[in-house]
């Protein structure tokens, strides 16, 4: 844990520096496929600083998440054995790999959109998307779809309503967090029960 906390100090201390854009991008694209770390972080104390740049900021950790996830689905389909598997197990997804790779029978592009959206690690579903070969094209419109929901969701509040969202998730943290994670289970149920 307190390795974490640690590399969690380092991302938000690249919003200080001239090469936070850059920063940004590339902690997308690797959060993508391999990084614990979410750009959520990042992109948050960017967007606060310059709340004007906060859809600029979105788009850009689209584009590198988006793009990292696709080195994510070409890690699953021709690097499985070398890379894939070692950093599944990594976030221990080794033991839900049957169940991913049925969520992606069923639901294919829900699957992915939901994982870029959602706290669930996305990495571990752009990888299984190699691994399960499925359609890239889909893959990729999925991801882009639920990336770009996701951040573009943060700037707007930060948009909205500047520096106060963050006091007010700091003061709500784990509240908010309970809130999320019930509401991913209804988007659950519902992706379950209605398609």
């Amino acid at each position: 844990m307190r390795y974490l906390k640690k590399l969690y100090d380092w991302v938000i201390h690249w919003g200080q520096t001239p090469y936070a854009v850059p920063a940004l991008f590339l902690l997308a694209f690797c959060e993508s496929s391999f990084f614990p770390i979410p750009p959520d972080v990042l992109l948050i104390t960017m967007a606060i600083s310059l709340p004007k740049k906060s859809f600029k900021y979105a788009l850009i950790c689209t584009v590198g998440s988006v793009l990292g996830g696709m080195f994510g689905y070409v890690i699953g389909l021709k690097l499985m054995d070398s890379i894939g598997i070692p950093v599944l197990n990594l976030y221990g997804a080794m033991e839900k790999y049957n169940y991913i790779q049925s969520m992606y029978m069923q639901y294919d592009a829900w699957a992915v959109g939901i994982a870029g959206f959602t706290p669930i690690p996305y990495k571990v579903f752009t990888i299984a998307a190699g691994a399960f070969k499925i359609d890239f094209f889909v893959f990729v419109i999925a991801s882009i779809v639920g990336r770009a929901g996701r951040f573009f969701l943060v700037a707007a509040f930060i948009y909205s309503f500047g520096p106060s969202i963050k006091v007010f998730i700091d003061k709500y943290f784990n509240l908010l967090t309970f809130a999320f994670f019930g509401l991913l289970v209804l988007g659950f149920v519902i992706v379950k029960y209605v398609f």
